[in-house]
């Protein structure tokens, strides 16, 4: 790198590089940007001859912006009271819902979800490793660690990230094909699919946080349930299968910011049982994981 010019230009040419793993790391097409914007101004302060692989050099100044982000924002959602914070939040979070609803759906709303629940450092670790192959010392630059325990940190968050489970693979999948028939219906709107899918005697138990106001927080019956599930169309928009709890189960994530959690279970080739979590202490203490990629 020979001057400022040139920097420049190499920074445009890997700009759409950085916004990827700003992305991945915030979840936020919005703050993704801000992340880009404020590793151009570190890095412009920087003497930048020596420096031989400026792709690998701009990706750790993006990561650590992106670990100082993180750890704002969880300081900030420790200030969190109830789901109505948590909601406003995510609408402030993008100017641009359609658009980020895209992004979100482009790495994998579920992945998204995942990622969200680490702790900064091993996001950062997970997501520079796993998704962009950067080595370990230079990751270790990033999270103020040494490369050992980066490493440690990112097969600590690989873990969570693949969950476990103790379903045999045949009934893991026979599952998934009911919860995705249960979603694709809701989506829809459409109720004579719905009650297929439904158990003619399935529970729903729900967070009051979850429900409209007035509706009560347990409903009985394939028909009271599919009908109230129609008056929730928008937000099957933002549903994905996961592993909740070591079972196929569902979570509800605008743009990748975790709402909701379903418990969902499945007996033979219907739902007979839902369990909508929505208080955030409740959705923290949950174990999920990504179900493409749950371990046996």
């Amino acid at each position: 790198m020979q001057n400022q010019a040139e920097l420049a230009e190499q920074f445009d040419r890997c700009r759409s590089h950085l916004r990827a793993v700003a992305f991945r790391m915030l979840g936020s097409a919005d703050e993704a940007e801000d992340a880009v914007q404020e590793a151009w101004l570190r890095a412009s302060r920087v003497d930048g001859t020596a420096i031989v692989n400026v792709t690998g050099w701009l990706t750790t100044i993006v990561g650590r912006v992106c670990l100082d982000m993180l750890r704002t924002r969880a300081r900030r959602r420790e200030e969190l009271t109830d789901l109505a914070d948590l909601e406003r939040l995510v609408a402030r979070d993008a100017t641009d819902p359609e658009a980020e609803a895209v992004l979100a759906d482009s790495v994998g709303l579920a992945l998204l979800v995942v990622i969200d629940a680490l702790g900064p450092a091993e996001r950062i670790a997970f997501v520079l490793h796993d998704l962009f192959a950067v080595p370990f010392d230079e990751i270790a630059e990033v999270v103020d660690r040494s490369p050992v325990a980066a490493k440690k940190l990112a097969s600590r968050a690989r873990r969570r990230v693949h969950g476990t489970t103790t379903i045999p693979a045949a009934d893991l999948d026979r599952q998934r094909k009911v919860v995705e028939a249960f979603l694709a219906a809701s989506r829809a709107g459409d109720l004579g699919a719905l009650l297929a899918v439904l158990d003619p005697d399935v529970v729903r138990r729900a967070d009051p946080g979850a429900l409209r106001e007035g509706a009560a927080t347990e409903a009985h019956g394939a028909r009271t349930v599919a009908e109230e599930t129609l008056t929730n169309t928008g937000r099957a928009r933002f549903a994905r299968p996961a592993l909740v709890d070591g079972a196929v189960g569902i979570v509800v994530a605008p743009r990748g910011r975790l709402l909701f959690a379903l418990r969902v279970v499945v007996v033979g080739e219907r739902i007979a049982a839902i369990e909508v979590v929505a208080a955030p202490d409740r959705l923290r203490q949950l174990q999920l994981a990504v179900l493409d990629l749950a371990s046996p």
